[in-house]
């Protein structure tokens, strides 16, 4: 049985999170699976796919390394992040994935979890490497700014891609 379709024209802003879980989120890098579970959290904000933020002991322990070059950014609703890059078999990802270790009142619960760029891992290593759902194998979104995870779930247009900077 296939989820409904959701547009992202009816998330809302500011972003909500979504904690129903029970999707199967499989991220694969270098022919491994570093990271699984039933137990994700996605944030939804209108314009944009959902962002899929795992909790941080479904990666293979050693995969998330901190970022290389300490990179911070600031998002006005959930705070400060911080960057990993994944560690595979020497391979690394830089900035592929990032979190909010201290995330802004009413998205605590993400603290523990952390997001991954599907961009960075589609095809980073070989045609196996991506982000999935229930099997499906994510599209990433336009743009090197968000990491939303687009399936056939739901429905865009969505920001990012070249023109949209202004919606």
């Amino acid at each position: 049985m296939s989820a409904p379709t959701e547009s992202v024209w009816d998330y809302p802003r500011p972003p909500a999170l979504d904690t129903s879980g029970g999707e199967h989120v499989v991220i694969r890098v270098g022919g491994q699976t570093i990271a699984e579970t039933v137990a994700a959290i996605r944030v939804l904000e209108t314009s944009h796919p959902p962002t899929y933020y795992l909790p941080l002991g479904a990666f293979v322990t050693g995969t998330l390394q901190p970022a290389r070059d300490n990179r911070r950014t600031t998002c006005e609703f959930k705070g400060s992040a911080t960057y990993f890059d994944l560690v595979v078999d020497g391979q690394r990802l830089s900035r592929a994935a990032w979190t909010y270790p201290d995330p802004a009142p009413g998205f605590e619960e993400i603290a523990d979890y952390a997001a991954v760029t599907p961009a960075v891992v589609d095809g980073a290593t070989g045609p196996e490497d991506g982000c999935f759902v229930d099997g499906e194998r994510v599209v990433p979104q336009e743009g090197d700014f968000y990491g939303g995870w687009i399936t056939s779930r739901v429905k865009g247009p969505f920001k990012g891609g070249e023109g949209t900077a202004g919606w």
